[in-house]
């Protein structure tokens, strides 16, 4: 589009600092009341107690350094090593800790979906144009790549799709499976990757896009000065009075 009038990419960022914002009110509070359904303090507490426990009954400390574990005596190593076979052993420990890394994932995907879905779906639909909150204070408005209003199939995919499940999730997952020791390097190759290939996105489309704009096939635009089109039908009718205005205006035309 010829007359495509970007949104100012400032507003941009800080219109998406707010609704970030404001999904992570929605996140915690959802999170915090999950976490009590399903009685998340419990597992976490009989995990630190039993840890305790063997701390105490063999006379240890787990959380070493490597450092710290490498000036032990091979008495004292071989002490820890027993202690932590007695550890691994205990089945009520094990069933905790396997539901602990359980419930964190859930209540991380369920409260950050919910957040999302408010922020990104839900408020757009009321408030129209495809503005959340943010965007709505700062004139922002999302619309099609053609210059049409946004669908709430384009919402939907751009919210979910896009921001939830690629953008958050992605690298959240990764980051709780660092936390728990259950993926490598490879976790840290993927972080890279969706990092570049957002700056590639964001430098290198027309629109400044990214990865969810691009999937959606949406624009931020300054909604005061871009005009929408409805349908498809009021654009080309549109394009066809511009191209009439234009050829009329033309010194080579004659009536």
């Amino acid at each position: 589009m010829a007359d495509l009038q970007k949104a100012n990419f400032g507003k941009r960022i800080i219109a998406s600092i707010l609704d970030f914002i404001l999904l992570g009110i929605l996140a915690v509070g959802l999170a915090a009341l999950l976490s009590w359904a399903f009685g998340y303090d419990g597992y976490l507490n009989t995990v630190q107690e039993t840890y305790t426990k063997y701390e105490t009954e063999y006379g240890v400390e787990f959380q070493l350094s490597q450092q710290e574990y490498e000036a032990l005596s091979q008495e004292e190593k071989a002490h820890l090593l027993e202690a932590y076979d007695a550890l691994n052993k205990d089945e009520t420990l094990t069933y905790s800790y396997n539901m602990l890394i359980s419930l964190t994932m859930l209540i991380l995907n369920f409260s950050i979906l919910f957040g999302v879905i408010m922020t990104e779906f839900v408020a757009p639909l009321i408030l129209k144009n495809g503005q959340t909150v943010g965007k709505k204070i700062f004139e922002i408005a999302l619309m099609h790549t053609d210059g049409i209003q946004v669908s709430n199939v384009q919402l939907f995919a751009r919210a979910v799709l896009g921001k939830f499940a690629i953008e958050m999730m992605i690298p959240l997952s990764i980051i709780m499976m660092l936390f728990f020791n259950t993926i490598g390097i490879v976790g840290i190759i993927i972080l890279v990757v969706l990092l570049v290939a957002q700056l590639v996105c964001l430098i290198r489309t027309r629109t400044n896009a990214l990865i969810h704009d691009i999937i959606a096939g949406t624009i931020a635009v300054d909604i005061e000065s871009q005009r929408i089109f409805k349908t498809r039908e009021e654009l080309l009718e549109y394009t066809k009075k511009q191209h009439a205005e234009k050829v009329a205006h033309s010194p080579y035309y004659t009536n």
